[in-house]
Formats: structure tokens, sequence, C-alpha cells
């Protein structure tokens, strides 16, 4: 595992800017922390967001239409040229992030994406701030990678992204946020994921089986929190290190999830779901996963279970990590720590927004009786 401490802060620092508002180049801007950062960081810097096809159409940015992973951002050599002269940071959220697509166009986009954008931030002379995964920690196996090409692809070349970063001698930093949960206060994300996809369906009783033990810890940050500390580190001109942005110690069990999910439902009027059986990580190997590939099981179950799986690969660790959130680094902070409470909080809030979205979905829920549990699958 990486050394969870970050680096000293780098002498060299990012440049001076030449006007008050320094330029931010910004790559992801449309996706689950894109929004977020948009909203961090707009009253700071002058924003410009590099985006290929879906226009952000978002007043507080200046929108750049170009591909990640061609040379030059597939711009002409003169808008290259102009680019790197005007950027002052560069920030670099983009990634592939769907597991579905092939491994090679995942693996494409986040280490040829990062290549490029190494590129620009060294002809500019500008900090590059990478936005990586705390889950770089996992490292798939033959087997993962069989049974998960995308999920394990995914791991791979974020990790593939970071030795890139390390290796390009750029001041900036590396940032590593865990599970990105929706707004600490609105609960809202932009972009449903596979966090919301899952609390929601445990609210609806449609969660038979979640591998993982009980007191397994499930290391989630609200959105804010994140973009909040990347911002810090980007004022605060740091200029080296790799930061968690991790609950930490603090990270809410798989059963309280669970628990949070079952009561949120009966104080919505719903039926109280089952609680999803909760299989060991060894178990999962052993037996559920071997079960995944036969043909007993109905297709939207086994799909179901696949995707549980899936998400175990990339989202739990035996150990929690250690955390950044709420450190002082010379006279730099980055972020606030959370608290235990914070999380299951903010849990709460991303449930009363998936339900907001939803009112005809919990209307029907309301009048189905709960569906009885399903015979034992795994001990």
């Amino acid at each position: 595992m990486p050394s969870p401490h970050p680096c000293p802060i780098d002498s060299r620092g990012p440049r001076p800017p030449a006007a008050d508002r320094p330029t931010l180049l910004l790559t992801g801007g449309s996706g689950v922390l894109g929004r977020a950062l948009i909203d961090e960081l707009s009253e700071d810097y002058d924003l410009i967001c590099l985006r290929r096809n879906r226009p952000l159409g978002d007043p507080r940015v200046r929108e750049l239409s170009g591909d990640l992973v061609a040379p030059r951002l597939g711009l002409s050599p003169l808008t290259w040229h102009e680019l790197a002269l005007e950027v002052d940071v560069v920030l670099h959220s983009a990634a592939a992030t769907n597991w579905r697509i092939p491994p090679e166009e995942i693996v494409r986009t986040n280490t040829v994406g990062t290549e490029n954008m190494i590129d620009l931030a060294a002809r500019a002379d500008a900090p590059l701030y990478l936005v990586s995964t705390a889950f770089v920690v996992n490292t798939p196996t033959e087997e993962d990678h069989r049974r998960f090409p995308g999920a394990a692809a995914y791991l791979a070349s974020k990790a593939t992204a970071e030795r890139l970063m390390r290796e390009s001698d750029l001041p900036g930093a590396i940032v590593r946020p865990s599970v990105v949960m929706g707004d600490s206060v609105t609960g809202r994300i932009a972009g449903e994921q596979g966090l919301t996809r899952t609390i929601g369906s445990m609210v609806l009783g449609q969660v038979p089986v979640l591998p993982g033990a009980p007191d397994a810890k499930v290391d989630m940050v609200p959105q804010d929190y994140v973009t909040r500390a990347i911002a810090d580190l980007i004022r605060g001109g740091v200029g080296s290190g790799e930061y968690w942005l991790t609950a930490g110690k603090e990270s809410i069990e798989l059963r309280e999830i669970a628990d949070v999910c079952g009561e949120f439902a009966v104080r919505n009027g719903l039926p109280e779901p089952h609680r999803p059986r909760l299989i060991p990580v060894e178990a999962v190997h052993r037996l559920l996963l071997p079960m995944l590939e036969g043909t007993a099981l109905p297709g939207k179950m086994r799909q179901r279970f696949q995707h549980y799986a899936e998400l175990l690969l990339c989202f739990q660790t035996e150990l929690p990590f250690d955390t950044s959130l709420g450190e002082s680094f010379g006279e730099f902070h980055c972020g606030t720590r959370l608290t235990h409470a914070d999380i299951r909080a903010a849990l709460v809030r991303n449930l009363e927004s998936w339900a907001e979205g939803r009112p005809g979905l919990l209307r029907k829920h309301r009048a189905r009786p709960v569906p009885p549990m399903p015979t034992e699958v795994a001990s």
C-alpha cells in the first residue's frame, strides 16, 4: 500500500498567477465530482472545462471542445499553444468509470488522458492535480480480471495514472477520494452511481444478499467534503503529495447502511424491507461467485449479484484508510474531517434526494406487499 501520509509541500509550488483570478483547466466537469468542483472553484478561478460531446451549459465556465485521448486533446496547434499560455492550474478529474465498456477503452482513457494532461501542464508550467481513487490499494488478481474485467481495468488504470504523475516530477498533488456520496446537505449528486442505485434498491427490499461481513466498513465521503479538500490544496498552492480524502476509522458499517435504509423505508410509508443477508468475503469467492456462473438463478438476480460482487472488488478493504481530511500541512488545511454521525446523516440526505426524484416509484411500492425472503443461497 502506498504511504497514506502526504509528502512535504514542494517548495517550487505553482507559479504566481498573472491576474487576480488565475485560469484553471478542469476535465470531467460533467461527472460526479465535476459539477461540485465547478461550484467550489468558480468564485476564485476562471474555469475552462474540456468536454467532448455533452455541453455543460454553465455560464460560470468556458467550454473547450476536445478529445481527452487525442494528440493535443484534438485541438489545432494554435489552440493548443494558446491554451498552454493561458492555463495556470490543471485539475484532471475525468476518467472512464463505466465498467461495461471494453476494458482496453477504460485503460486508454485513464492512462492516455493522464499523459495528455501531464503534457499540457508541463507546457503551461502549471501544477497538475490528479483525482485518483483510494481503492488503488486493491490489486486485482488474474481471477478478478477474468470475472470483472471492467472493474479490474479501472483499478489498474488508476494505479498507472498515479505512476505517470509521480514520474512526471510536475508540481501538484494526487488526491484519493473513496466512494463519493451526494452532497452532505442536499444529498444531490450529478448522475446516479453505484452507491445510489444500491441504497435505493435496499429501501425497496430488492437486495436479498450483499457481499461483506456485517461489521465490514464501507468508506464513503460526501462530494462537498471531497471538493472542499481539493480546493483547499489548490488554493493553498500545495506542490506535492498524495492525499487520502476518506472517512477512515469513522466509516459506516455495512449493517448500519442496511439499518438506515430500512428505517428510511418505514418513515416514508413503505413496507419494511427485509435486511440483506450479508455474506463474508471468503464465502463470496468460495460460493457466491461460482454460483453466478451457473444458470440456476433468474437473470435479473444473477446480474444484481454480479454487480454487488464487482463493487466488492473495488470498494472493500480489510483495513480502514488513513485520512488527510482535516489535517494541516504547514499553513494549509485539507478540508474538514468527517465524524461517524456526519456520514450517517449524509446517507439519510442521499436517500431523501433519491426519493424526491421517484415519487411514482415510491407510490407503487407503498401499495405492494413485501415479497418473501429468497431461499438460502450461501452461508
